[in-house]
């Protein structure tokens, strides 16, 4: 099987234009996920429930390389986020069934998240695990302690840009996988 041409690129847009960037690359016909959350702001004076960026400067966008370098050629504030390897920094792909999980958990409002920093987390801590049944079906992720919970989370993590934790109260059957 040919593999895409597509990749998720993980991305910065500097100075909190996640959603301006979102805009301008949809309107070049590219696919962009902004992970989102609900925050209530008080905003002179006037509590307000939002949806904000959940993690600042970060999106996803998938595009082939040369479609992507086109589009945001002349766009300063959209940069690769990268990645050391062999003394170079080259710009950090997310795989595709990876992808396709954390934005299975994150588009779903019933699921209770927290989010968390690249290197917050000690991923190689923990035992991994696949959910099966309920809103997380087949999604794989690490059982964790995180600090300043009771119970082990269920935590995923994108490589290099972003992790989140949930509760494993609400799961049918957690699975440990190899």
């Amino acid at each position: 099987m040919a593999e895409s041409p597509y990749q998720w690129f993980a991305m910065r847009a500097t100075y909190k234009r996640e959603l301006v960037a979102r805009d301008y690359l949809a309107t070049k016909g590219i696919e962009v996920f902004v992970p989102l959350k609900k925050e209530v702001k008080v905003i002179r004076g006037i509590k307000r429930k939002m949806t904000v960026p959940a993690i600042n400067s970060l999106i996803f966008v998938y595009a082939r390389k040369e479609e992507l370098q086109q589009a945001k050629f002349g766009v300063e504030y959209l940069q690769y986020l990268t990645r050391k390897q062999d003394g170079k920094n080259i710009p950090i792909i997310v795989p595709e069934r990876q992808m396709e999980q954390f934005r299975q958990v994150v588009e779903d409002d019933t699921i209770d998240k927290i989010y968390y920093a690249p290197g917050e987390l000690n991923m190689a801590q923990g035992t991994k695990v696949r959910v099966h049944g309920g809103p997380m079906d087949g999604v794989e992720g690490v059982l964790l302690k995180v600090k300043g919970k009771r119970a082990k989370q269920f935590t995923m993590e994108v490589e290099g840009t972003i992790a989140l934790s949930t509760n494993v109260e609400n799961f049918h059957l957690v699975e440990v996988v190899e």
